[in-house]
């Protein structure tokens, strides 16, 4: 029977761990060895816990094993990533470069095009998700057009200079002002000689 005795030190740990964690299943491990020290058994700890009585006797096994790093949830070490970290730079210059960069006729990448180039440059298969997270690990962004694709076309651009040149050289720097258009009536002119009976203009006549 395993029996737990706690110091006033790892009482105060282990409650302040239950009180604070938000991992629930931590604050019930801590839950069970505060239950166990007070005097309840395992048979009375784990239904109160939703757990087995075998579940119940390895946490205390692991807390007076390890003391409150006993209870806290190990993770085994995920997959390492399908694209080596090695290749990120190269990734990289790729989505800056854009796909005409690779021989591709597209403007932009998508992470299916980019997984499916990946494949055909190094042999690496990975989906869209694993490419996806590759890129967004590394800041990448290949839905965006690179500066590249929104120059325009050069030859234009300097013809487009020329022109501007040419009109700040012109004596009136290449502007035309309209003149103002002028009534037809002049200033205190008597205006109803141009409207019709019922101060309507008549038919053909401009007022404005």
């Amino acid at each position: 029977m395993l029996r737990i005795v706690l110091t006033a030190a790892e009482q105060t740990a282990l409650d302040h761990t239950f009180k604070t964690t938000s991992d629930r299943r931590l604050r019930d491990r801590c839950q069970a060895v505060l239950m166990a020290h007070r005097g309840r058994k395992r048979k009375a700890i784990a239904p109160d816990l939703g757990v087995e009585r075998t579940t119940v006797r390895r946490w205390l096994k692991q807390y007076q094993k390890r003391g409150l790093e006993g209870l806290r949830i190990q993770w085994a070490p995920g997959h390492s990533g399908r694209i080596p970290e090695a290749l990120g730079p190269t990734i990289q210059r790729w989505v800056q470069e854009g796909p005409q960069s690779c021989e591709l006729d597209r403007a932009t990448w998508t992470y299916e095009e980019l997984a499916a180039f990946l494949y055909q440059a190094t042999g690496i298969a990975v989906k869209r998700t694993a490419m996806r997270d590759f890129c967004q690990r590394h800041g990448m962004r290949p839905y965006r057009p690179t500066y590249r694709y929104l120059r325009g076309d050069p030859a234009k651009q300097q013809a487009t200079r020329e022109e501007l040149a040419a009109l700040k050289k012109s004596p009136d720097g290449g502007v035309c002002v309209a003149e103002p258009r002028r009534s037809a009536l002049s200033p205190g002119a008597d205006i109803t000689h141009y409207l019709g009976a019922q101060g309507a203009p008549p038919p053909g006549r401009d007022v404005g």
